[in-house]
C-alpha cells in the first residue's frame, strides 16, 4: 500500500469519526442528563432525545459501511432499495430536504452503488437551506446480454435557495486536486474519482447559480 493510500484511508477515518461525533455526543450528554433528572416529563423527553440520537447514530454506520467500506454482505451487485433507505433516513433529519429517485435498475454493482452514495452525500451537504435532492441511476446491459459490457450511469440534482459547493470538492471529483489539498473534507470525493478510473469510466461536475449537477459513467469491471 503506498503512503498515499494511507493518506486516504486515514482521512476517510477521520470524516467517518467528524460526522459520528455530534450524535454519540448527544447520548453521552444526554445519559448524564438522565442519570441526573427526576422529573418524569423531563426524563421521558431525555429519553426521546436518547432515541434520536441512536438512530441518527445507526443511520451514519449504515450509510458509511457502504459509502467508504467493503460492506460484507453483499455480493456483486447490491439491491437498490438498500442504497436508496440509507439516503433517505441520512436526508429524513432534514425536513427542508426532499429526496426523488428515478431507479431504471432493480440491482447495481456495488462500485456504483458506492458512487451513489458518496455523491448524494455531497449534494446533500450542498444544500445547507434545504431544498430537493434529485437521483437517477440505471445499469444498461452489454451486447448479447453480457454483464462484463455493463456501464451503470447516475445522476445527482441538487437544487435549493442557496447551493454551498467547495471548489476543492469539485477538483477532487475531477482528478484535479493537489495533493496537499487532500482532507477529510475531499477525501469521499478523491475515493470515487479514484474508483471512477480504476474501471475506466470517469465522473462529472457542473455548478450552477440554481443546482448543482454531479454525474458518474461506471463500467463494470
Amino acid at each position: 500500500m503506498t503512503t498515499a493510500s494511507i493518506d486516504l484511508a486515514s482521512l476517510l477515518c477521520s470524516r467517518l469519526c467528524h460526522d459520528l461525533l455530534s450524535p454519540v455526543g448527544a447520548l453521552s450528554n444526554g445519559l448524564e442528563l438522565l442519570a441526573e433528572e427526576k422529573d418524569p416529563e423531563m426524563r421521558a423527553r431525555c429519553f426521546e432525545l436518547l432515541e434520536q440520537s441512536a438512530k441518527a447514530s445507526a443511520d451514519k454506520l449504515r450509510f458509511f459501511r457502504l459509502a467508504f467500506g467493503a460492506a460484507g454482505g453483499f455480493g456483486d451487485t447490491v439491491p437498490v432499495a438498500e442504497p436508496r433507505a440509507l439516503v433517505d433516513a441520512l436526508a429524513g433529519n432534514n425536513t427542508r430536504l426532499q429526496v426523488n429517485w428515478v431507479l431504471g435498475s432493480d440491482m447495481l454493482p456495488k462500485p456504483a452503488v458506492k458512487a451513489l452514495l458518496n455523491l448524494a452525500l455531497i449534494g446533500i451537504e450542498a444544500l445547507v437551506r434545504g431544498g430537493t435532492l434529485d437521483i437517477a441511476a440505471e445499469t444498461h446491459e452489454g451486447q448479447n446480454g453480457d454483464q462484463h459490457g455493463q456501464t451503470t450511469e447516475i445522476v445527482i440534482r441538487a437544487a435549493g435557495p442557496r447551493i454551498a459547493f467547495d471548489p476543492a470538492i469539485g477538483h477532487a471529483l475531477e482528478g484535479t486536486l493537489q495533493l496537499e489539498a487532500l482532507s477529510s473534507k475531499t477525501a469521499p470525493a478523491t475515493m470515487i474519482h479514484q474508483l471512477a478510473t480504476s474501471l475506466g469510466g470517469g465522473l462529472q461536475v457542473h455548478l450552477t447559480d440554481e443546482a448543482l449537477l454531479l454525474g458518474a459513467i461506471l463500467p463494470t469491471a
